[in-house]
């Protein structure tokens, strides 16, 4: 039957598609909660699940109802006892070299083409098969221990036997259950929080086993859900319906269904996440909507990533090639035997056959691709998983990239593209938390169109700027050292570790110096007589502004004594006395925060400030007196107060030494750095959040003591609308009044447009035309800017907007949608308040290490959210601008249609014919391009892709500003595939996360927005100046270690076999051998396998100190130099020649002799290994003791097995008798002039050839390697000529010497030109 609804379901839905109102259409009236007609809207809205409480009034239905869902256990495992053999084959043949060579062990099963012995030709891959079989076996009982002790955990439970909590493991919960968890214990499965001891409904959680953050997180009860006692869940008669278990960490929809048929609506912040741990939140009480693997927790673990490397699909490709070459010598060998046997009828000496010589010769080609198999390296993919482990465990291990401060080092969590990090061609870059430190310290703000520039304060966070880089040792250029602030002695910093508590709460944000002008207008509020003045007006938009900045956030409050979460409301614990009785009525009796206001307050104070905000309610329709600046009413606010100055200068709590908490002081934890400098700036103003609560906020305004805020409701941050909102009930006018903060480029076309009036006569337009100046000022000084904005509701349209929300909020299906349209509802028609200008230093290095990149010949680009003159600032304090280069700036309109996208291909088309013309202009190093978000979006269109490609592909640097997440994976996709580059992508927050995953190579970083963008990224880092080393380093090390042993692998395979080739143009192309089939199979197999490992990961061409000052030389890998399709050939000719002197030179020195074959094929065995292991030698750059020992031992385990074997093996090679050939072959002076010989004249070329081309024309590397080896003195005088070199060869380019001292620094003055290309889009002009 459940089908059937949902087939009709599925019906209705494509009707009303087709009729154009989609797969949702609004209701013309909103139903209420319990409306029959929302109740049949979402019984029709698709899959979802049911649950009801297991040991309720409903359990008769519950294992009808949850039949599908799963257990609470988990299992990571792949295998089981029984499973491990089958399973594991299967996935190790799903690999085609497996599958490759099992063909051919089945095809030497077939007697007519036989080649060795059946169980022989099985070794190679036996060895493979069981090398893997026992490292996933280990990894997998890894996982079997950690599963076992996850399922093993406790937790309380309600049993409907007992009926009370028991303890029970985590395996046998199951969904509908009723759990109970106290402070500190870890939630089991993804429950519904129904009880909380918290007496507003509150429960704080923790995710950083989830996501990495430590910040606390809130959630609530289920509203409508009594609070006074723990709820009992024989009593539990609702029911719960929400969708199908998902990953989406921050997305819960349902709603819960009454008896009374009344419904509230579900939504994340009713959600506990599995794996997270309950804090400061005594007893909370849940039931399970998701258990095991359906939870979000292990739907999101989706282990280490794989990605296939640049430099494996060039090794796939000549894997092919030497099928080819296979196939070629298989088919020479059967067509000259075929011959031969044609050619040889009749001779006595033939065993008569009746199989003719065509067919001979057929079974003949699948003989030879058994003999020469080993042609294709089974081994060389297992090589290289293991060299890639032994690169990563010297990444992990580098101390360089260890942080002291966040006690983390880097972390490799995509295990097979490490030779990817030496080939990157482009990095894409976040700004914020990035190349910035995302630790944002209050710089400035403007009010009603008045800025106050808060210079001390401006001065103050400069010198803590100047101490922090101090204390770090570090040169790297903070954003306001452009300014020309010289640098002072400062303090070391304080203890590297921050309370967990503290976050985003350093010193730096806590400690705001006020503006002495604002704080006296503040103090004005106590005086009567100010009411009088035409100022007062402006007095209600600073109140408001900070009011504001006190409460549209979702801060957690507390203090050192109070646990976070308890900053308000009454204490749970047990009444012992008469005075606790008095006072816990008392409490009841007063409005809730009454308790906490301050003695001072006064009820005149109140209604004066009660009339001064209904005058401006009252006061909408002035135009004259009330608008335009209050620059003539300044001197009187001065003058009414002239001691105001002493009340509010320490307000901010700096009578504490900065870091100890005073016996008032607050603890603010923000869920961002921006909410935390925003509240410390407003409570250095004496407008002060003191609780925080589900319902009500708790505010202190100066002269007015605390008040009781009533909270209606959150509109949270999204991407999309790029604001947030609080909906309170105001304290003194008791109107709802929306606050809302957000990006400027938002909140400024939201403001409402002045009626009644010419626009520049008109108060708000007065405002948004200085705030506008204000703000731009602020970008261009690099400041983060955000506006703040109200609007005053009556109570009709709050109604009326309520219950759309209320529609929206219950909705299952579309519920994303309809809140956002809710929030853009009600987020209209704002009144202006003011901006904020916030400052977020660099990182320390980060100029030097884009500077290192850019000389490595990696393009830069900056992928942000801010304004264009912000972007532009931090570019140039972080020498990604520099003060030769000619900007161009692509500024397209903001509505897209067929003119605008004409106006745009017109402008990207200018600047490149004013490009074409820049170039010969002297002085020009090269073009930065700056795009802003609007225009982005019409260059990734698909008739402007290639025209914007071709303009920012001949660019240094560029800027994309106002970029949405969308709009950063978009562009480098594009740049990605278009022009066939190895791209980077690096960044620290959620927003970051889509580009991270589309790029060859995505690098996170652990900073001050969670751990998002690490969980989804290849690479992890703490700094951005990591990536410097990491690829200008371990980049460097790991392609050129990897392709060269890539190279090395096929060089000595091509080589061996084409010795059993050669052997058929002796034998009748009959298939034989001229050695035993035991050491045919381990020549590869263990002879020669443990060389090119160590090669593979220890081999280093030059020094770490000179990869980095020399960043040149990573060009090399960018360019694959290592590996080129000619390095390929040229290796494969070379193993050819190899292999004719290694053969040819022992047949002319046994020619005429009585030497049998295995006499014959001994002195080349042993040859092969000498030239195999002495080619390495030549080839490797490093040669340690390490080194030696491999090499000089795999040669030692050969003689001995070959001694040890012909000695022992009588019968081991049927139908040949190795017994004795190796022992009388090495007792004979003749065998060692033959190894000796050969191994000369087989190296002899290519070592000849290495020396001339290095002494001739040496690469760069060779040459950097050379001067590794001089004195310190030789060696600095060289690397001046190096860069000397390289400057004249670049003209354009800046002369960096190798001492940081040397290093050219922008002008420190550098601002953006007046004279930028820009375009005006409506206008389709080009202005420069």
């Amino acid at each position: 039957m459940e089908q059937i609804h949902w087939v009709r379901h599925r019906w209705q839905q494509l009707v009303a598609a087709e009729s154009g109102r989609g797969r949702y259409s609004a209701p013309d009236t909103v139903p209420t909660k319990s409306s029959p007609k929302l109740h049949n809207a979402q019984r029709l809205t698709g899959k979802r699940r049911t649950v009801i409480a297991r040991h309720g009034p409903h359990q008769h239905e519950y294992d009808s109802v949850s039949k599908g869902c799963q257990g609470n256990g988990i299992r990571t495992t792949k295998y089981s006892l029984l499973s491990f053999i089958p399973m594991n084959l299967f996935q190790q043949f799903h690999r085609v070299a497996n599958l490759y060579f099992l063909f051919l062990v089945m095809l030497n099963w077939v007697p007519v083409v036989e080649a060795f012995q059946k169980e022989i030709t099985m070794i190679p891959l036996v060895v493979v098969l069981i090398v893997i079989a026992i490292k996933d076996a280990l990894e997998d009982y890894r996982r079997y221990r950690f599963d076992q002790k996850v399922n093993n955990n406790v937790a309380t439970v309600y049993s409907g036997k007992q009926q009370t909590y028991v303890d029970q493991r985590w395996q046998d919960v199951r969904v509908g259950d009723f759990v109970r968890l106290s402070c500190n214990e870890i939630i089991p499965a993804d429950m519904l929080l129904l009880y909380s001891s918290d007496l507003h409904g509150v429960c704080y959680i923790e995710t950083a086993n989830l996501d990495g953050e430590t910040n606390l997180k809130q959630r609530q009860v289920v509203r409508d859900l009594p609070q006074g006692s723990e709820l009992t869940p024989e009593n539990f008669h609702s029911r719960i319906e929400c969708e199908n278990p998902n990953n989406d960490l921050s997305r819960f929809r349902g709603y819960m269904e009454h008896p009374s048929n009344a419904r509230v609506g579900l939504h994340h912040d009713n959600l506990l996440l599995r794996s997270c741990t309950i804090r400061n939140t005594e007893t909370i009480i849940g039931i399970v909507v998701y258990a095991g693997h359906e939870t979000k927790a292990m739907k999101n673990n989706s282990g280490p990533r794989y990605k296939r490397s640049k430099l494996e699909r060039r090794m796939n490709m000549d894997i092919l090639w030497s099928v080819v070459l296979l196939v070629i010598m298989c088919l020479t060998s059967a067509i000259g035997h075929g011959l031969w046997l044609r050619n040889l009828e009749g001779a006595s000496f033939l065993i008569p056959d009746t199989t003719s010589p065509a067919l001979s010769g057929f079974y003949l080609f699948w003989t030879m691709i058994i003999v020469l198999q080993v042609l294709i390296p089974v081994s060389l993919y297992v090589s290289i998983e293991i060299v890639k482990l032994g690169q990563i465990f010297f990444i992990q291990n580098d101390v360089d990239f260890y942080n002291e401060y966040l006690d983390s080092r880097i972390q490799c969590r995509a295990l097979n593209i490490t030779e990817d990090l030496g080939q990157i061609q482009y990095v894409f870059s976040d700004k914020t938390g990035t190349l910035t430190e995302n630790k944002m310290v209050f710089r400035r703000c403007t009010i009603a169109g008045v800025e106050y520039p808060h210079e001390e304060n401006g001065e103050k966070s400069n010198l803590i700027l100047l101490h922090h880089y101090q204390g770090c040792n570090r040169s790297s250029v903070s954003l306001h050292t452009l300014t020309g602030h010289s640098e002072e002695e400062g303090e070391e910093t304080s203890s590297p570790t921050l309370p967990r508590h503290s976050a985003f709460s350093s010193p730096m944000e806590k400690d705001v110096v006020p503006d002495p002008l604002l704080v006296q207008k503040l103090n004005c509020l106590s005086s009567p007589l100010f009411l009088l003045t035409d100022a007062s007006m402006e007095l209600t938009y600073i109140v408001d502004f900070f009011m504001a900045l006190a409460i549209c956030n979702t801060v957690v409050v507390s203090s050192p004594n109070q646990p976070r979460h308890n900053r308000i409301g009454v204490s749970s614990t047990p009444l012992k006395s008469l005075e606790d009785i008095k006072m816990l009525f008392q409490r009841f009796s007063l409005p809730r925060f009454s308790t906490l206001s301050p003695p001072h307050t006064t009820d005149s104070t109140r209604s004066f400030t009660g009339r001064l905000f209904a005058r401006e309610d009252g006061d909408q329709g002035d135009e004259e007196g009330e608008h335009g600046s209050w620059k003539g009413e300044e001197d009187k606010i001065v003058q009414l107060n002239p001691g105001a100055w002493s009340g509010l200068e320490n307000s901010n709590g700096a009578q504490d030494p900065p870091g100890e908490l005073g016996a008032d002081e607050l603890i603010y934890e923000a869920e961002s750095p921006d909410e935390a400098a925003l509240v410390h700036a407003a409570r250095a103003y004496h407008c002060t959040l003191r609780g925080h609560s589900l319902e009500r906020l708790l505010v202190e305004l100066p002269g007015m003591g605390s008040l009781a805020v009533r909270l209606l409701h959150i509109l949270p941050f999204d991407s999309t609308r790029k604001r947030m909102s609080v909906v309170v009930r105001h304290p003194l006018t008791k109107q709802v009044v929306v606050y809302t903060k957000g990006a400027d480029s938002v909140i400024m076309d939201l403001a409402e447009s002045p009626k009644g009036a010419e626009q520049s006569e008109s108060r708000q337009g007065h405002i948004k035309e200085q705030t506008q100046k204000h703000l731009d000022n602020y970008a261009r000084e690099g400041l983060r800017t955000l506006c703040i904005a109200k609007r005053v509701q009556t109570s009709t349209e709050y109604e009326v907007w309520l219950k759309r929300h209320a529609f929206a909020e219950t909705s299952i299906e579309n519920r994303e949608e309809l809140l956002l349209e809710s929030a853009q509802r009600l987020e209209t028609n704002l009144t202006l308040l003011g901006a904020t200008g916030i400052v977020d230093r660099l990182q320390e290095e980060v100029p030097e290490t884009i500077e290192a990149l850019q000389r490595a010949g990696v393009k830069v680009w900056v992928l942000t959210g801010d304004k264009q003159e912000t972007a532009i600032n931090i570019a140039c304090a972080c020498k990604l601008l520099r003060s030769t280069d000619q900007l161009l700036t692509a500024n397209c309109g903001s509505k897209v249609n067929v003119i605008l996208i004409e106006a745009c291909k017109a402008l990207l088309l200018a600047l490149r014919a004013e490009m074409e013309c820049g170039e010969a202009a002297e002085g020009t190093s090269g073009f930065t391009l700056v795009v802003d978000g609007r225009t982005l979006e019409f260059a990734l269109q698909e008739d402007l892709k290639g025209d914007f490609l071709e303009l920012s592909r001949c660019c240094r640097a560029v800027i994309c500003c106002r970029s949405t997440p969308l709009q950063k994976s978009q562009v480098v996709r594009l740049v990605q595939d278009q022009l066939q580059v190895m791209t980077l992508a690096i960044g620290d927050g959620a927003n970051d996360v889509s580009m991270i995953q589309v790029a060859d190579v995505g690098i996170g970083i652990s900073g001050q927005e969670g751990m998002q963008a690490v969980m989804s990224s290849d690479f992890a880092i703490s700094r951005f100046k990591h990536l410097r080393k990491l690829l200008l380093v371990h980049g460097h090390w790991c392609y050129t270690r990897l392709a060269n042993m890539i190279l090395y692998f096929f060089y000595k395979n091509v080589m061996y076999v084409n010795l059993l080739f050669w052997y058929q143009f002796f034998c009748g192309f009959s298939g034989s051998v001229m050695t035993n089939s035991w050491v045919l199979i381990f020549f590869n197999l263990l002879f020669t396998s443990a060389p090119p490992l160590l090669y593979g990961i220890l081999d280093k061409d030059v020094s770490a100190e000179t990869l980095i000052k020399l960043p040149e030389l990573y060009k090399s890998g960018q360019n694959s130099k290592a590996y080129l399709a000619s390095t390929f050939w040229l290796t494969m000719l070379d193993a050819i020649y190899q292999s004719l002197v290694c053969f040819f030179v022992p047949y002319f020195a046994y020619a005429g002799s009585d030497a049998d074959m295995l006499s014959f094929g001994s002195p080349i065995n042993a040859s092969s290994l000498l030239i195999i292991l002495l080619h390495q030698v030549i080839e490797s750059r490093t040669l340690t003791w390490l080194h030696v020992l491999v090499l000089v031992g795999s040669a030692l385990f050969y003689f001995s097995f070959t001694l040890v074997f012909s000695v022992v093996c009588v019968t081991c090679s049927p139908p040949t008798n190795p017994l004795g050939v190796d022992k009388l072959q090495m007792s004979q002076p003749l065998f060692y002039g033959v190894c000796a010989l050969t191994t000369v004249l087989a190296l002899l070329p290519r070592f000849l050839f290495q020396a001339l081309h290095n002494s001739i024309c040496p690469s760069d590397t060779v040459t950097a390697a050379l001067m590794d080896q001089l004195n310190p003195d030789d060696y600095c005088r060289r690397m001046q000529r190096w860069n000397q070199t390289q400057a004249q060869s670049k003209t354009r380019s800046l002369v960096i010497n190798v001492e940081d001292s040397d290093i050219k620094v922008p002008d420190p003055d550098f601002r953006l030109p007046s004279e930028l290309k820009e375009c005006s889009a409506a206008a389709g002009s080009l202005l420069s």
